[in-house]
């Protein structure tokens, strides 16, 4: 992508405390910005991720389908995949299935089969995750959302990530397990295209 957009919606000017009714007025804040979250030799080569101990916030606790910028948890565990080494980590949810990346959400391809974690196991529904699906069903794949254990992702044939600023980026080692032949698969390079050409012809013209 040329550039990235980030609209933030705050309930406006208020206390120090905690409530949120003395805010008489909410405003818009607009955040645009050049970002490459990964060097092009990750895009070509893939990344290699670490799990992480920081557990993905509770769903009961804070919903994963609301986009806010409480950001600990997933700081928390940037934090551990940095200091393991790695620019990116998995999650688990509290029950210890798979739930996203610290920024990212997570994708395995199985015998031709493409699954990703549900909102209700962690995952935000992330609108680059839901394109992405969109043009894997459109090409003809069969995508699935269902609960994944760590398992899962270590026997994948391909295993990548989804995000607003990642696009799309294969993984080709998880906990220094070697995912498929080590290399990005030919599905996700095909769906890195497909995102691509998304992204040069749909959307509203800025003139």
């Amino acid at each position: 992508a040329d550039g990235y957009i980030r609209l933030v919606v705050t309930r406006g000017k208020g206390t120090l405390g905690l409530n949120p009714y003395l805010c008489k007025k909410a405003e818009v804040i607009v955040i645009a910005a050049k970002i490459q979250l990964y060097p092009q030799e990750l895009y070509d080569e893939g990344l290699k991720i670490v799990t992480v101990g920081t557990v993905r916030n509770h769903t009961e606790a804070l919903n994963p389908r609301v986009k806010s910028l409480n950001y600990l948890n997933n700081v928390m565990a940037k934090i551990e995949a940095i200091n393991a080494g790695c620019m990116e980590c998995l999650m688990l949810n509290p029950q210890g299935q798979v739930a996203e990346a610290s920024g990212d959400n997570v994708f395995a391809i199985k015998n031709g089969v493409i699954t990703t974690p549900p909102s209700w196991c962690g995952a935000l529904e992330g609108l680059t995750r839901n394109k992405v699906m969109e043009l894997a069903r459109t090409a003809g794949y069969e995508v699935r959302e269902s609960v994944m254990a760590r398992y899962d992702l270590y026997v994948a044939d391909e295993v990548f990530l989804t995000g607003t600023a990642a696009e799309i980026i294969s993984v080709v080692d998880i906990d220094k397990r070697r995912i498929g032949d080590g290399k990005p698969g030919r599905v996700t390079e095909e769906l890195s295209a497909l995102y691509a050409e998304c992204t040069r012809s749909e959307g509203t013209p800025i003139r």
